[in-house]
């Protein structure tokens, strides 16, 4: 018979199951104690992350090698939309030619990048944590410590370094658009005006609209994809609790599938949308810097 400890990992309550679905593979190899520690380090984020960046280029890189001239193939008509799209946008709040040869790549590249990040919320809860736990079993560990998350931007982490990033490239569009002493000046006079009595004033309200930014752009790709992963695996649930052919497990059955398909096919609205927002807010915040109070 097995013991009490072996059945729990059996058969762990849709609590456990959540709670291990929701903690990252860290470098620590166990659960995070605290809620900030720098030490640590999310290591199935960063390894999501970088290939299904080094994706993005790749798919770029090829779309560039392979267009031509000529009537395009599918997937060439496809990168050029998104292209002229972002080019579109960036064109109506970027003024400066120079500026968007860089940003609108930039934009391009983060549009997808993001993308492909939130697609991963589409994946099966259970298919790759399920897989890592086969792999931790045979290198001799204990699966049920193989935490894994798949979903880069569902860490805030991932988004709030993003919009960090984004930050440090205003940062540097207001200092070489309007030098330092402009800026300056600009921070110490706006928006109450330029007088010697307002400039504290004026130097916390721009300090404070900077971390608002950042933080809220950060924060709503986040909070979007950590609830879509979230609900997925309360609909994952569902499906678990099947006991046999009695009516409570095939209605259960039947909501999984229901649910699950619903929620998958309006999921595709959302990781679009988001990965969408937080391209336009990269550009509007970059425009910003580009222009004067």
């Amino acid at each position: 018979m097995a013991s009490g400890t072996e059945l729990t990992h059996a058969a762990p309550t849709a609590g456990e199951y959540i709670a291990h679905h929701l903690t990252f593979l860290n470098n620590s190899g166990e659960m995070q104690a605290n809620l900030i520690d720098f030490g640590l380090y999310n290591v199935d984020t960063l390894f999501y992350s970088i290939v299904l960046g080094l994706l993005t280029v790749f798919l770029l890189h090829r779309a560039a090698a392979k267009a031509t001239s000529g009537v395009p193939g599918r997937f060439q008509a496809a990168v050029e939309i998104l292209v002229e799209m972002v080019a579109d946008q960036a064109k109506g709040m970027i003024h400066s030619e120079e500026s968007r040869r860089f940003v609108a790549p930039l934009a391009l590249t983060v549009f997808i990048w993001i993308f492909f990040m939130n697609a991963m919320d589409l994946l099966p809860v259970d298919l790759l944590p399920r897989i890592w736990e086969g792999v931790y079993s045979a290198a001799g560990h204990d699966p049920h410590h193989a935490y894994m998350r798949v979903v880069p931007t569902a860490d805030i982490n991932a988004t709030m370094g993003m919009s960090i990033a984004v930050l440090l490239l205003c940062l540097y569009y207001n200092v070489k658009i309007k030098g330092a002493g402009g800026w300056f000046h600009e921070l110490i006079s706006a928006p109450f005006g330029n007088h010697i009595l307002l400039a504290p004033f004026n130097f916390a309200m721009n300090v404070i609209e900077f971390l608002a930014k950042t933080v809220s752009h950060g924060m709503r790709l986040f909070g979007n994809m950590f609830a879509g992963e979230l609900i997925f695996m309360l609909i994952a649930l569902m499906g678990g609790a099947w006991t046999g052919m009695n009516a409570p497990s095939i209605l259960l059955a039947a909501g999984h599938f229901v649910a699950g398909l619903s929620w998958a096919i309006f999921h595709i609205l959302v990781i679009t949308l988001q990965a969408f927002i937080f391209m336009m807010l990269t550009l509007v915040y970059i425009g910003q810097a580009h222009d004067g109070h």
